[in-house]
């Protein structure tokens, strides 16, 4: 039996090119948390996400750790859910739930590396094929028009057919990009973020009206999170499919979504919605309401598991490196792509594979007290 002897937790401000800018919300880095969960049989597991500013790290030191240690970690789903109901007013939801996300994923990780085994192979299936979404118009406040068509025309050349654009500072900029993109990409699927920034139906709608001629795949994350009444008033108004649920999960998700009829497509993310054990009672709702469902981010990670799973067809999103999208990924292995837009599956190797670059991380601003580094 092996078991788990600690689980250690670091952060890391990762420096952008250039500040994120959407409405209010201004990124001038990106915060992760990195987690190892340390076993006696000298085997660890890694898992990381997004803080997004929340006290991801203090909630691991304060109320997790001490759940895992002295845990079997053949016993980790069991775990998990002592754990969430432990203390359910911080772990059902937020940041708790995001913390006990991370430490479930390197828990599978240490699982599948102990037994010698990938984590889709652990979880049923094999790496696979998939389809790749490029994530396109980083940084977006410094990115115009002219700039977007050309990213997206190198892209395309290369193979890329799934594109995804965050919105501009301005309407006006937003529709030039995606219009630019368009061009160069004629034939391709084409999203757009709108990273929460509108704030009624009306201005929503009309944005989605005055670019009908770009032909757009999905308009992802409109409004805040909370008021899937409102979302579905959208859904009624527009004929463009809508995403929703990044950054969300934990207490009613994605129940209220689905219940309001809100959404065409639930987005997953399972570094902050339960890990692999959590993160399967949110797919299999999607698929029981009979919804489409996309991950947020993190390719390495759902690349594996969904494929383990034997969820092939959903769509992969990849950062374009450098460009501070998602700077964890940035050095790690990064995908090739077949002549029809898919990526190339992963290697099959124990567990997640190579999820950190640590000479990366030391070149990034950094806390870690528990000397996750030099191990490394």
């Amino acid at each position: 039996m092996t078991t788990i002897t600690a689980v250690d937790v670091m952060t890391i401000q990762a420096q952008l090119p250039a500040p994120v800018i959407f409405g209010e919300w201004v990124m001038h880095t990106r915060e992760f948390a990195l987690v190892r969960v340390r076993t006696d049989g000298d085997v660890d597991g890694y898992s990381y996400t997004l803080t997004r500013d929340g006290a991801v790290a203090e909630q691991i030191r304060k109320t997790i750790a001490r759940v895992y240690v002295g845990t079997a970690i053949g016993d980790r789903e069991r775990t998990f859910r002592i754990a969430w109901r432990r203390s359910l007013a911080s772990h059902a939801a937020g940041i708790g739930l995001r913390a006990l996300s991370i430490v479930d994923l390197a828990c599978w990780d240490a699982a599948a590396r102990h037994a010698d085994r990938s984590i889709a192979d652990l979880l049923g299936g094999r790496n696979a094929a998939m389809p790749a979404t490029a994530i396109i118009g980083y940084p977006p406040g410094t990115m115009g028009p002219e700039e977007t068509g050309a990213q997206t025309m190198e892209l395309y050349a290369a193979g890329w057919r799934r594109f995804k654009a965050p919105i501009a500072a301005t309407q006006d900029r937003s529709a030039g990009r995606l219009r630019a993109a368009r061009t160069a990409a004629p034939d391709a699927w084409l999203g757009m973020d709108a990273a929460w920034v509108y704030e009624d139906v009306d201005t929503a709608a009309s944005f989605i009206e005055s670019i009908r001629d770009v032909g757009l795949g999905w308009f992802e994350d409109v409004f805040p999170p909370g008021d899937a009444a409102q979302l579905r008033r959208l859904r009624d108004r527009i004929d463009v499919p809508i995403a929703m649920g990044d950054e969300q999960g934990g207490s009613y998700y994605p129940a209220a979504l689905i219940a309001a009829g809100s959404a065409d497509v639930i987005r997953v993310d399972l570094t902050c919605m339960g890990g692999v054990t959590g993160g399967r009672r949110v797919i299999d709702e999607i698929l029981a309401a009979d919804l489409a469902f996309a991950p947020h981010m993190f390719p390495h990670v759902h690349s594996q598991v969904l494929a383990g799973l034997g969820h092939t067809d959903v769509p992969i999103e990849w950062g374009i490196p450098f460009s501070g999208v998602h700077p964890m990924d940035d050095p790690l292995l990064q995908p090739g792509i077949d002549p029809g837009g898919r990526m190339g599956a992963l290697p099959e190797v124990p567990g997640f594979g190579r999820l950190v670059d640590a000479d990366w991380v030391r070149s990034q601003p950094h806390e870690d007290p528990a000397g996750i580094l030099a191990k490394l």
